[in-house]
């Protein structure tokens, strides 16, 4: 394979970037959402996008297709919706409450966050619709809380190295990774 000099690199990822938003309608502009400071609005269209990116993705897909796991060590798509509502609980208790996770924050989300055993032996036989309720009273709960929130809040330090602003990045860096394996979960789909 022929390596691309960086710099001619940089020249087509932006070009293709560039092609794609300009290829698209004004709704993909990132502007804040009513009723949020700017920085937190602008976060909370990201999150929305993302997320209802993987719901329609998902919306219509039947029980079967909702466990469906190509291979004994993977996961299945209801699996990841809960995965990502427990990551998204997490961060909303920690950063929007400000308190730690508690022994029935571990006993509901728990299965949830590690993507295991546990999660693949857990999450079966719903429907999507059932996970999808799952991540949106979680979502409610992370709107009505960044809501309260400001400019200031988000850039304030959680802990040394780390403020609100970066682990609600990681919220949505998270649901695109995640959105990338329910793709590949689509693909794979038995006919």
């Amino acid at each position: 394979m022929r390596k691309v000099p960086k710099s001619k690199m940089q020249y087509l990822v932006t070009a293709l970037l560039c092609g794609v938003i300009t290829a698209g309608q004004a709704q993909y502009e990132i502007k804040p959402a009513e009723g949020y400071t700017p920085k937190v609005g602008e976060l909370v269209v990201m999150l929305e996008l993302t997320k209802s990116q993987i719901e329609a993705a998902v919306a219509d897909l039947d029980p079967e297709q909702t466990d469906f796991k190509f291979d004994p060590q993977a996961n299945s798509i209801g699996a990841l919706i809960m995965h990502l509502a427990a990551t998204e609980a997490y961060y909303q208790i920690e950063t929007l409450e400000g308190m730690a996770w508690t022994a029935e924050d571990m006993a509901l989300w728990g299965a949830a966050t590690g993507l295991g055993e546990d999660s693949r032996d857990t999450f079966t036989g719903k429907p999507i619709g059932y996970y999808l309720e799952q991540w949106n009273g979680v979502r409610q709960k992370t709107l009505a809380g960044l809501r309260t929130k400001d400019d200031a809040w988000l850039s304030a330090p959680i802990e040394e190295g780390i403020n609100n602003y970066f682990a609600w990045f990681h919220v949505l860096d998270h649901s695109a990774n995640h959105m990338g394996q329910i793709s590949l979960i689509l693909k794979r789909l038995p006919d």
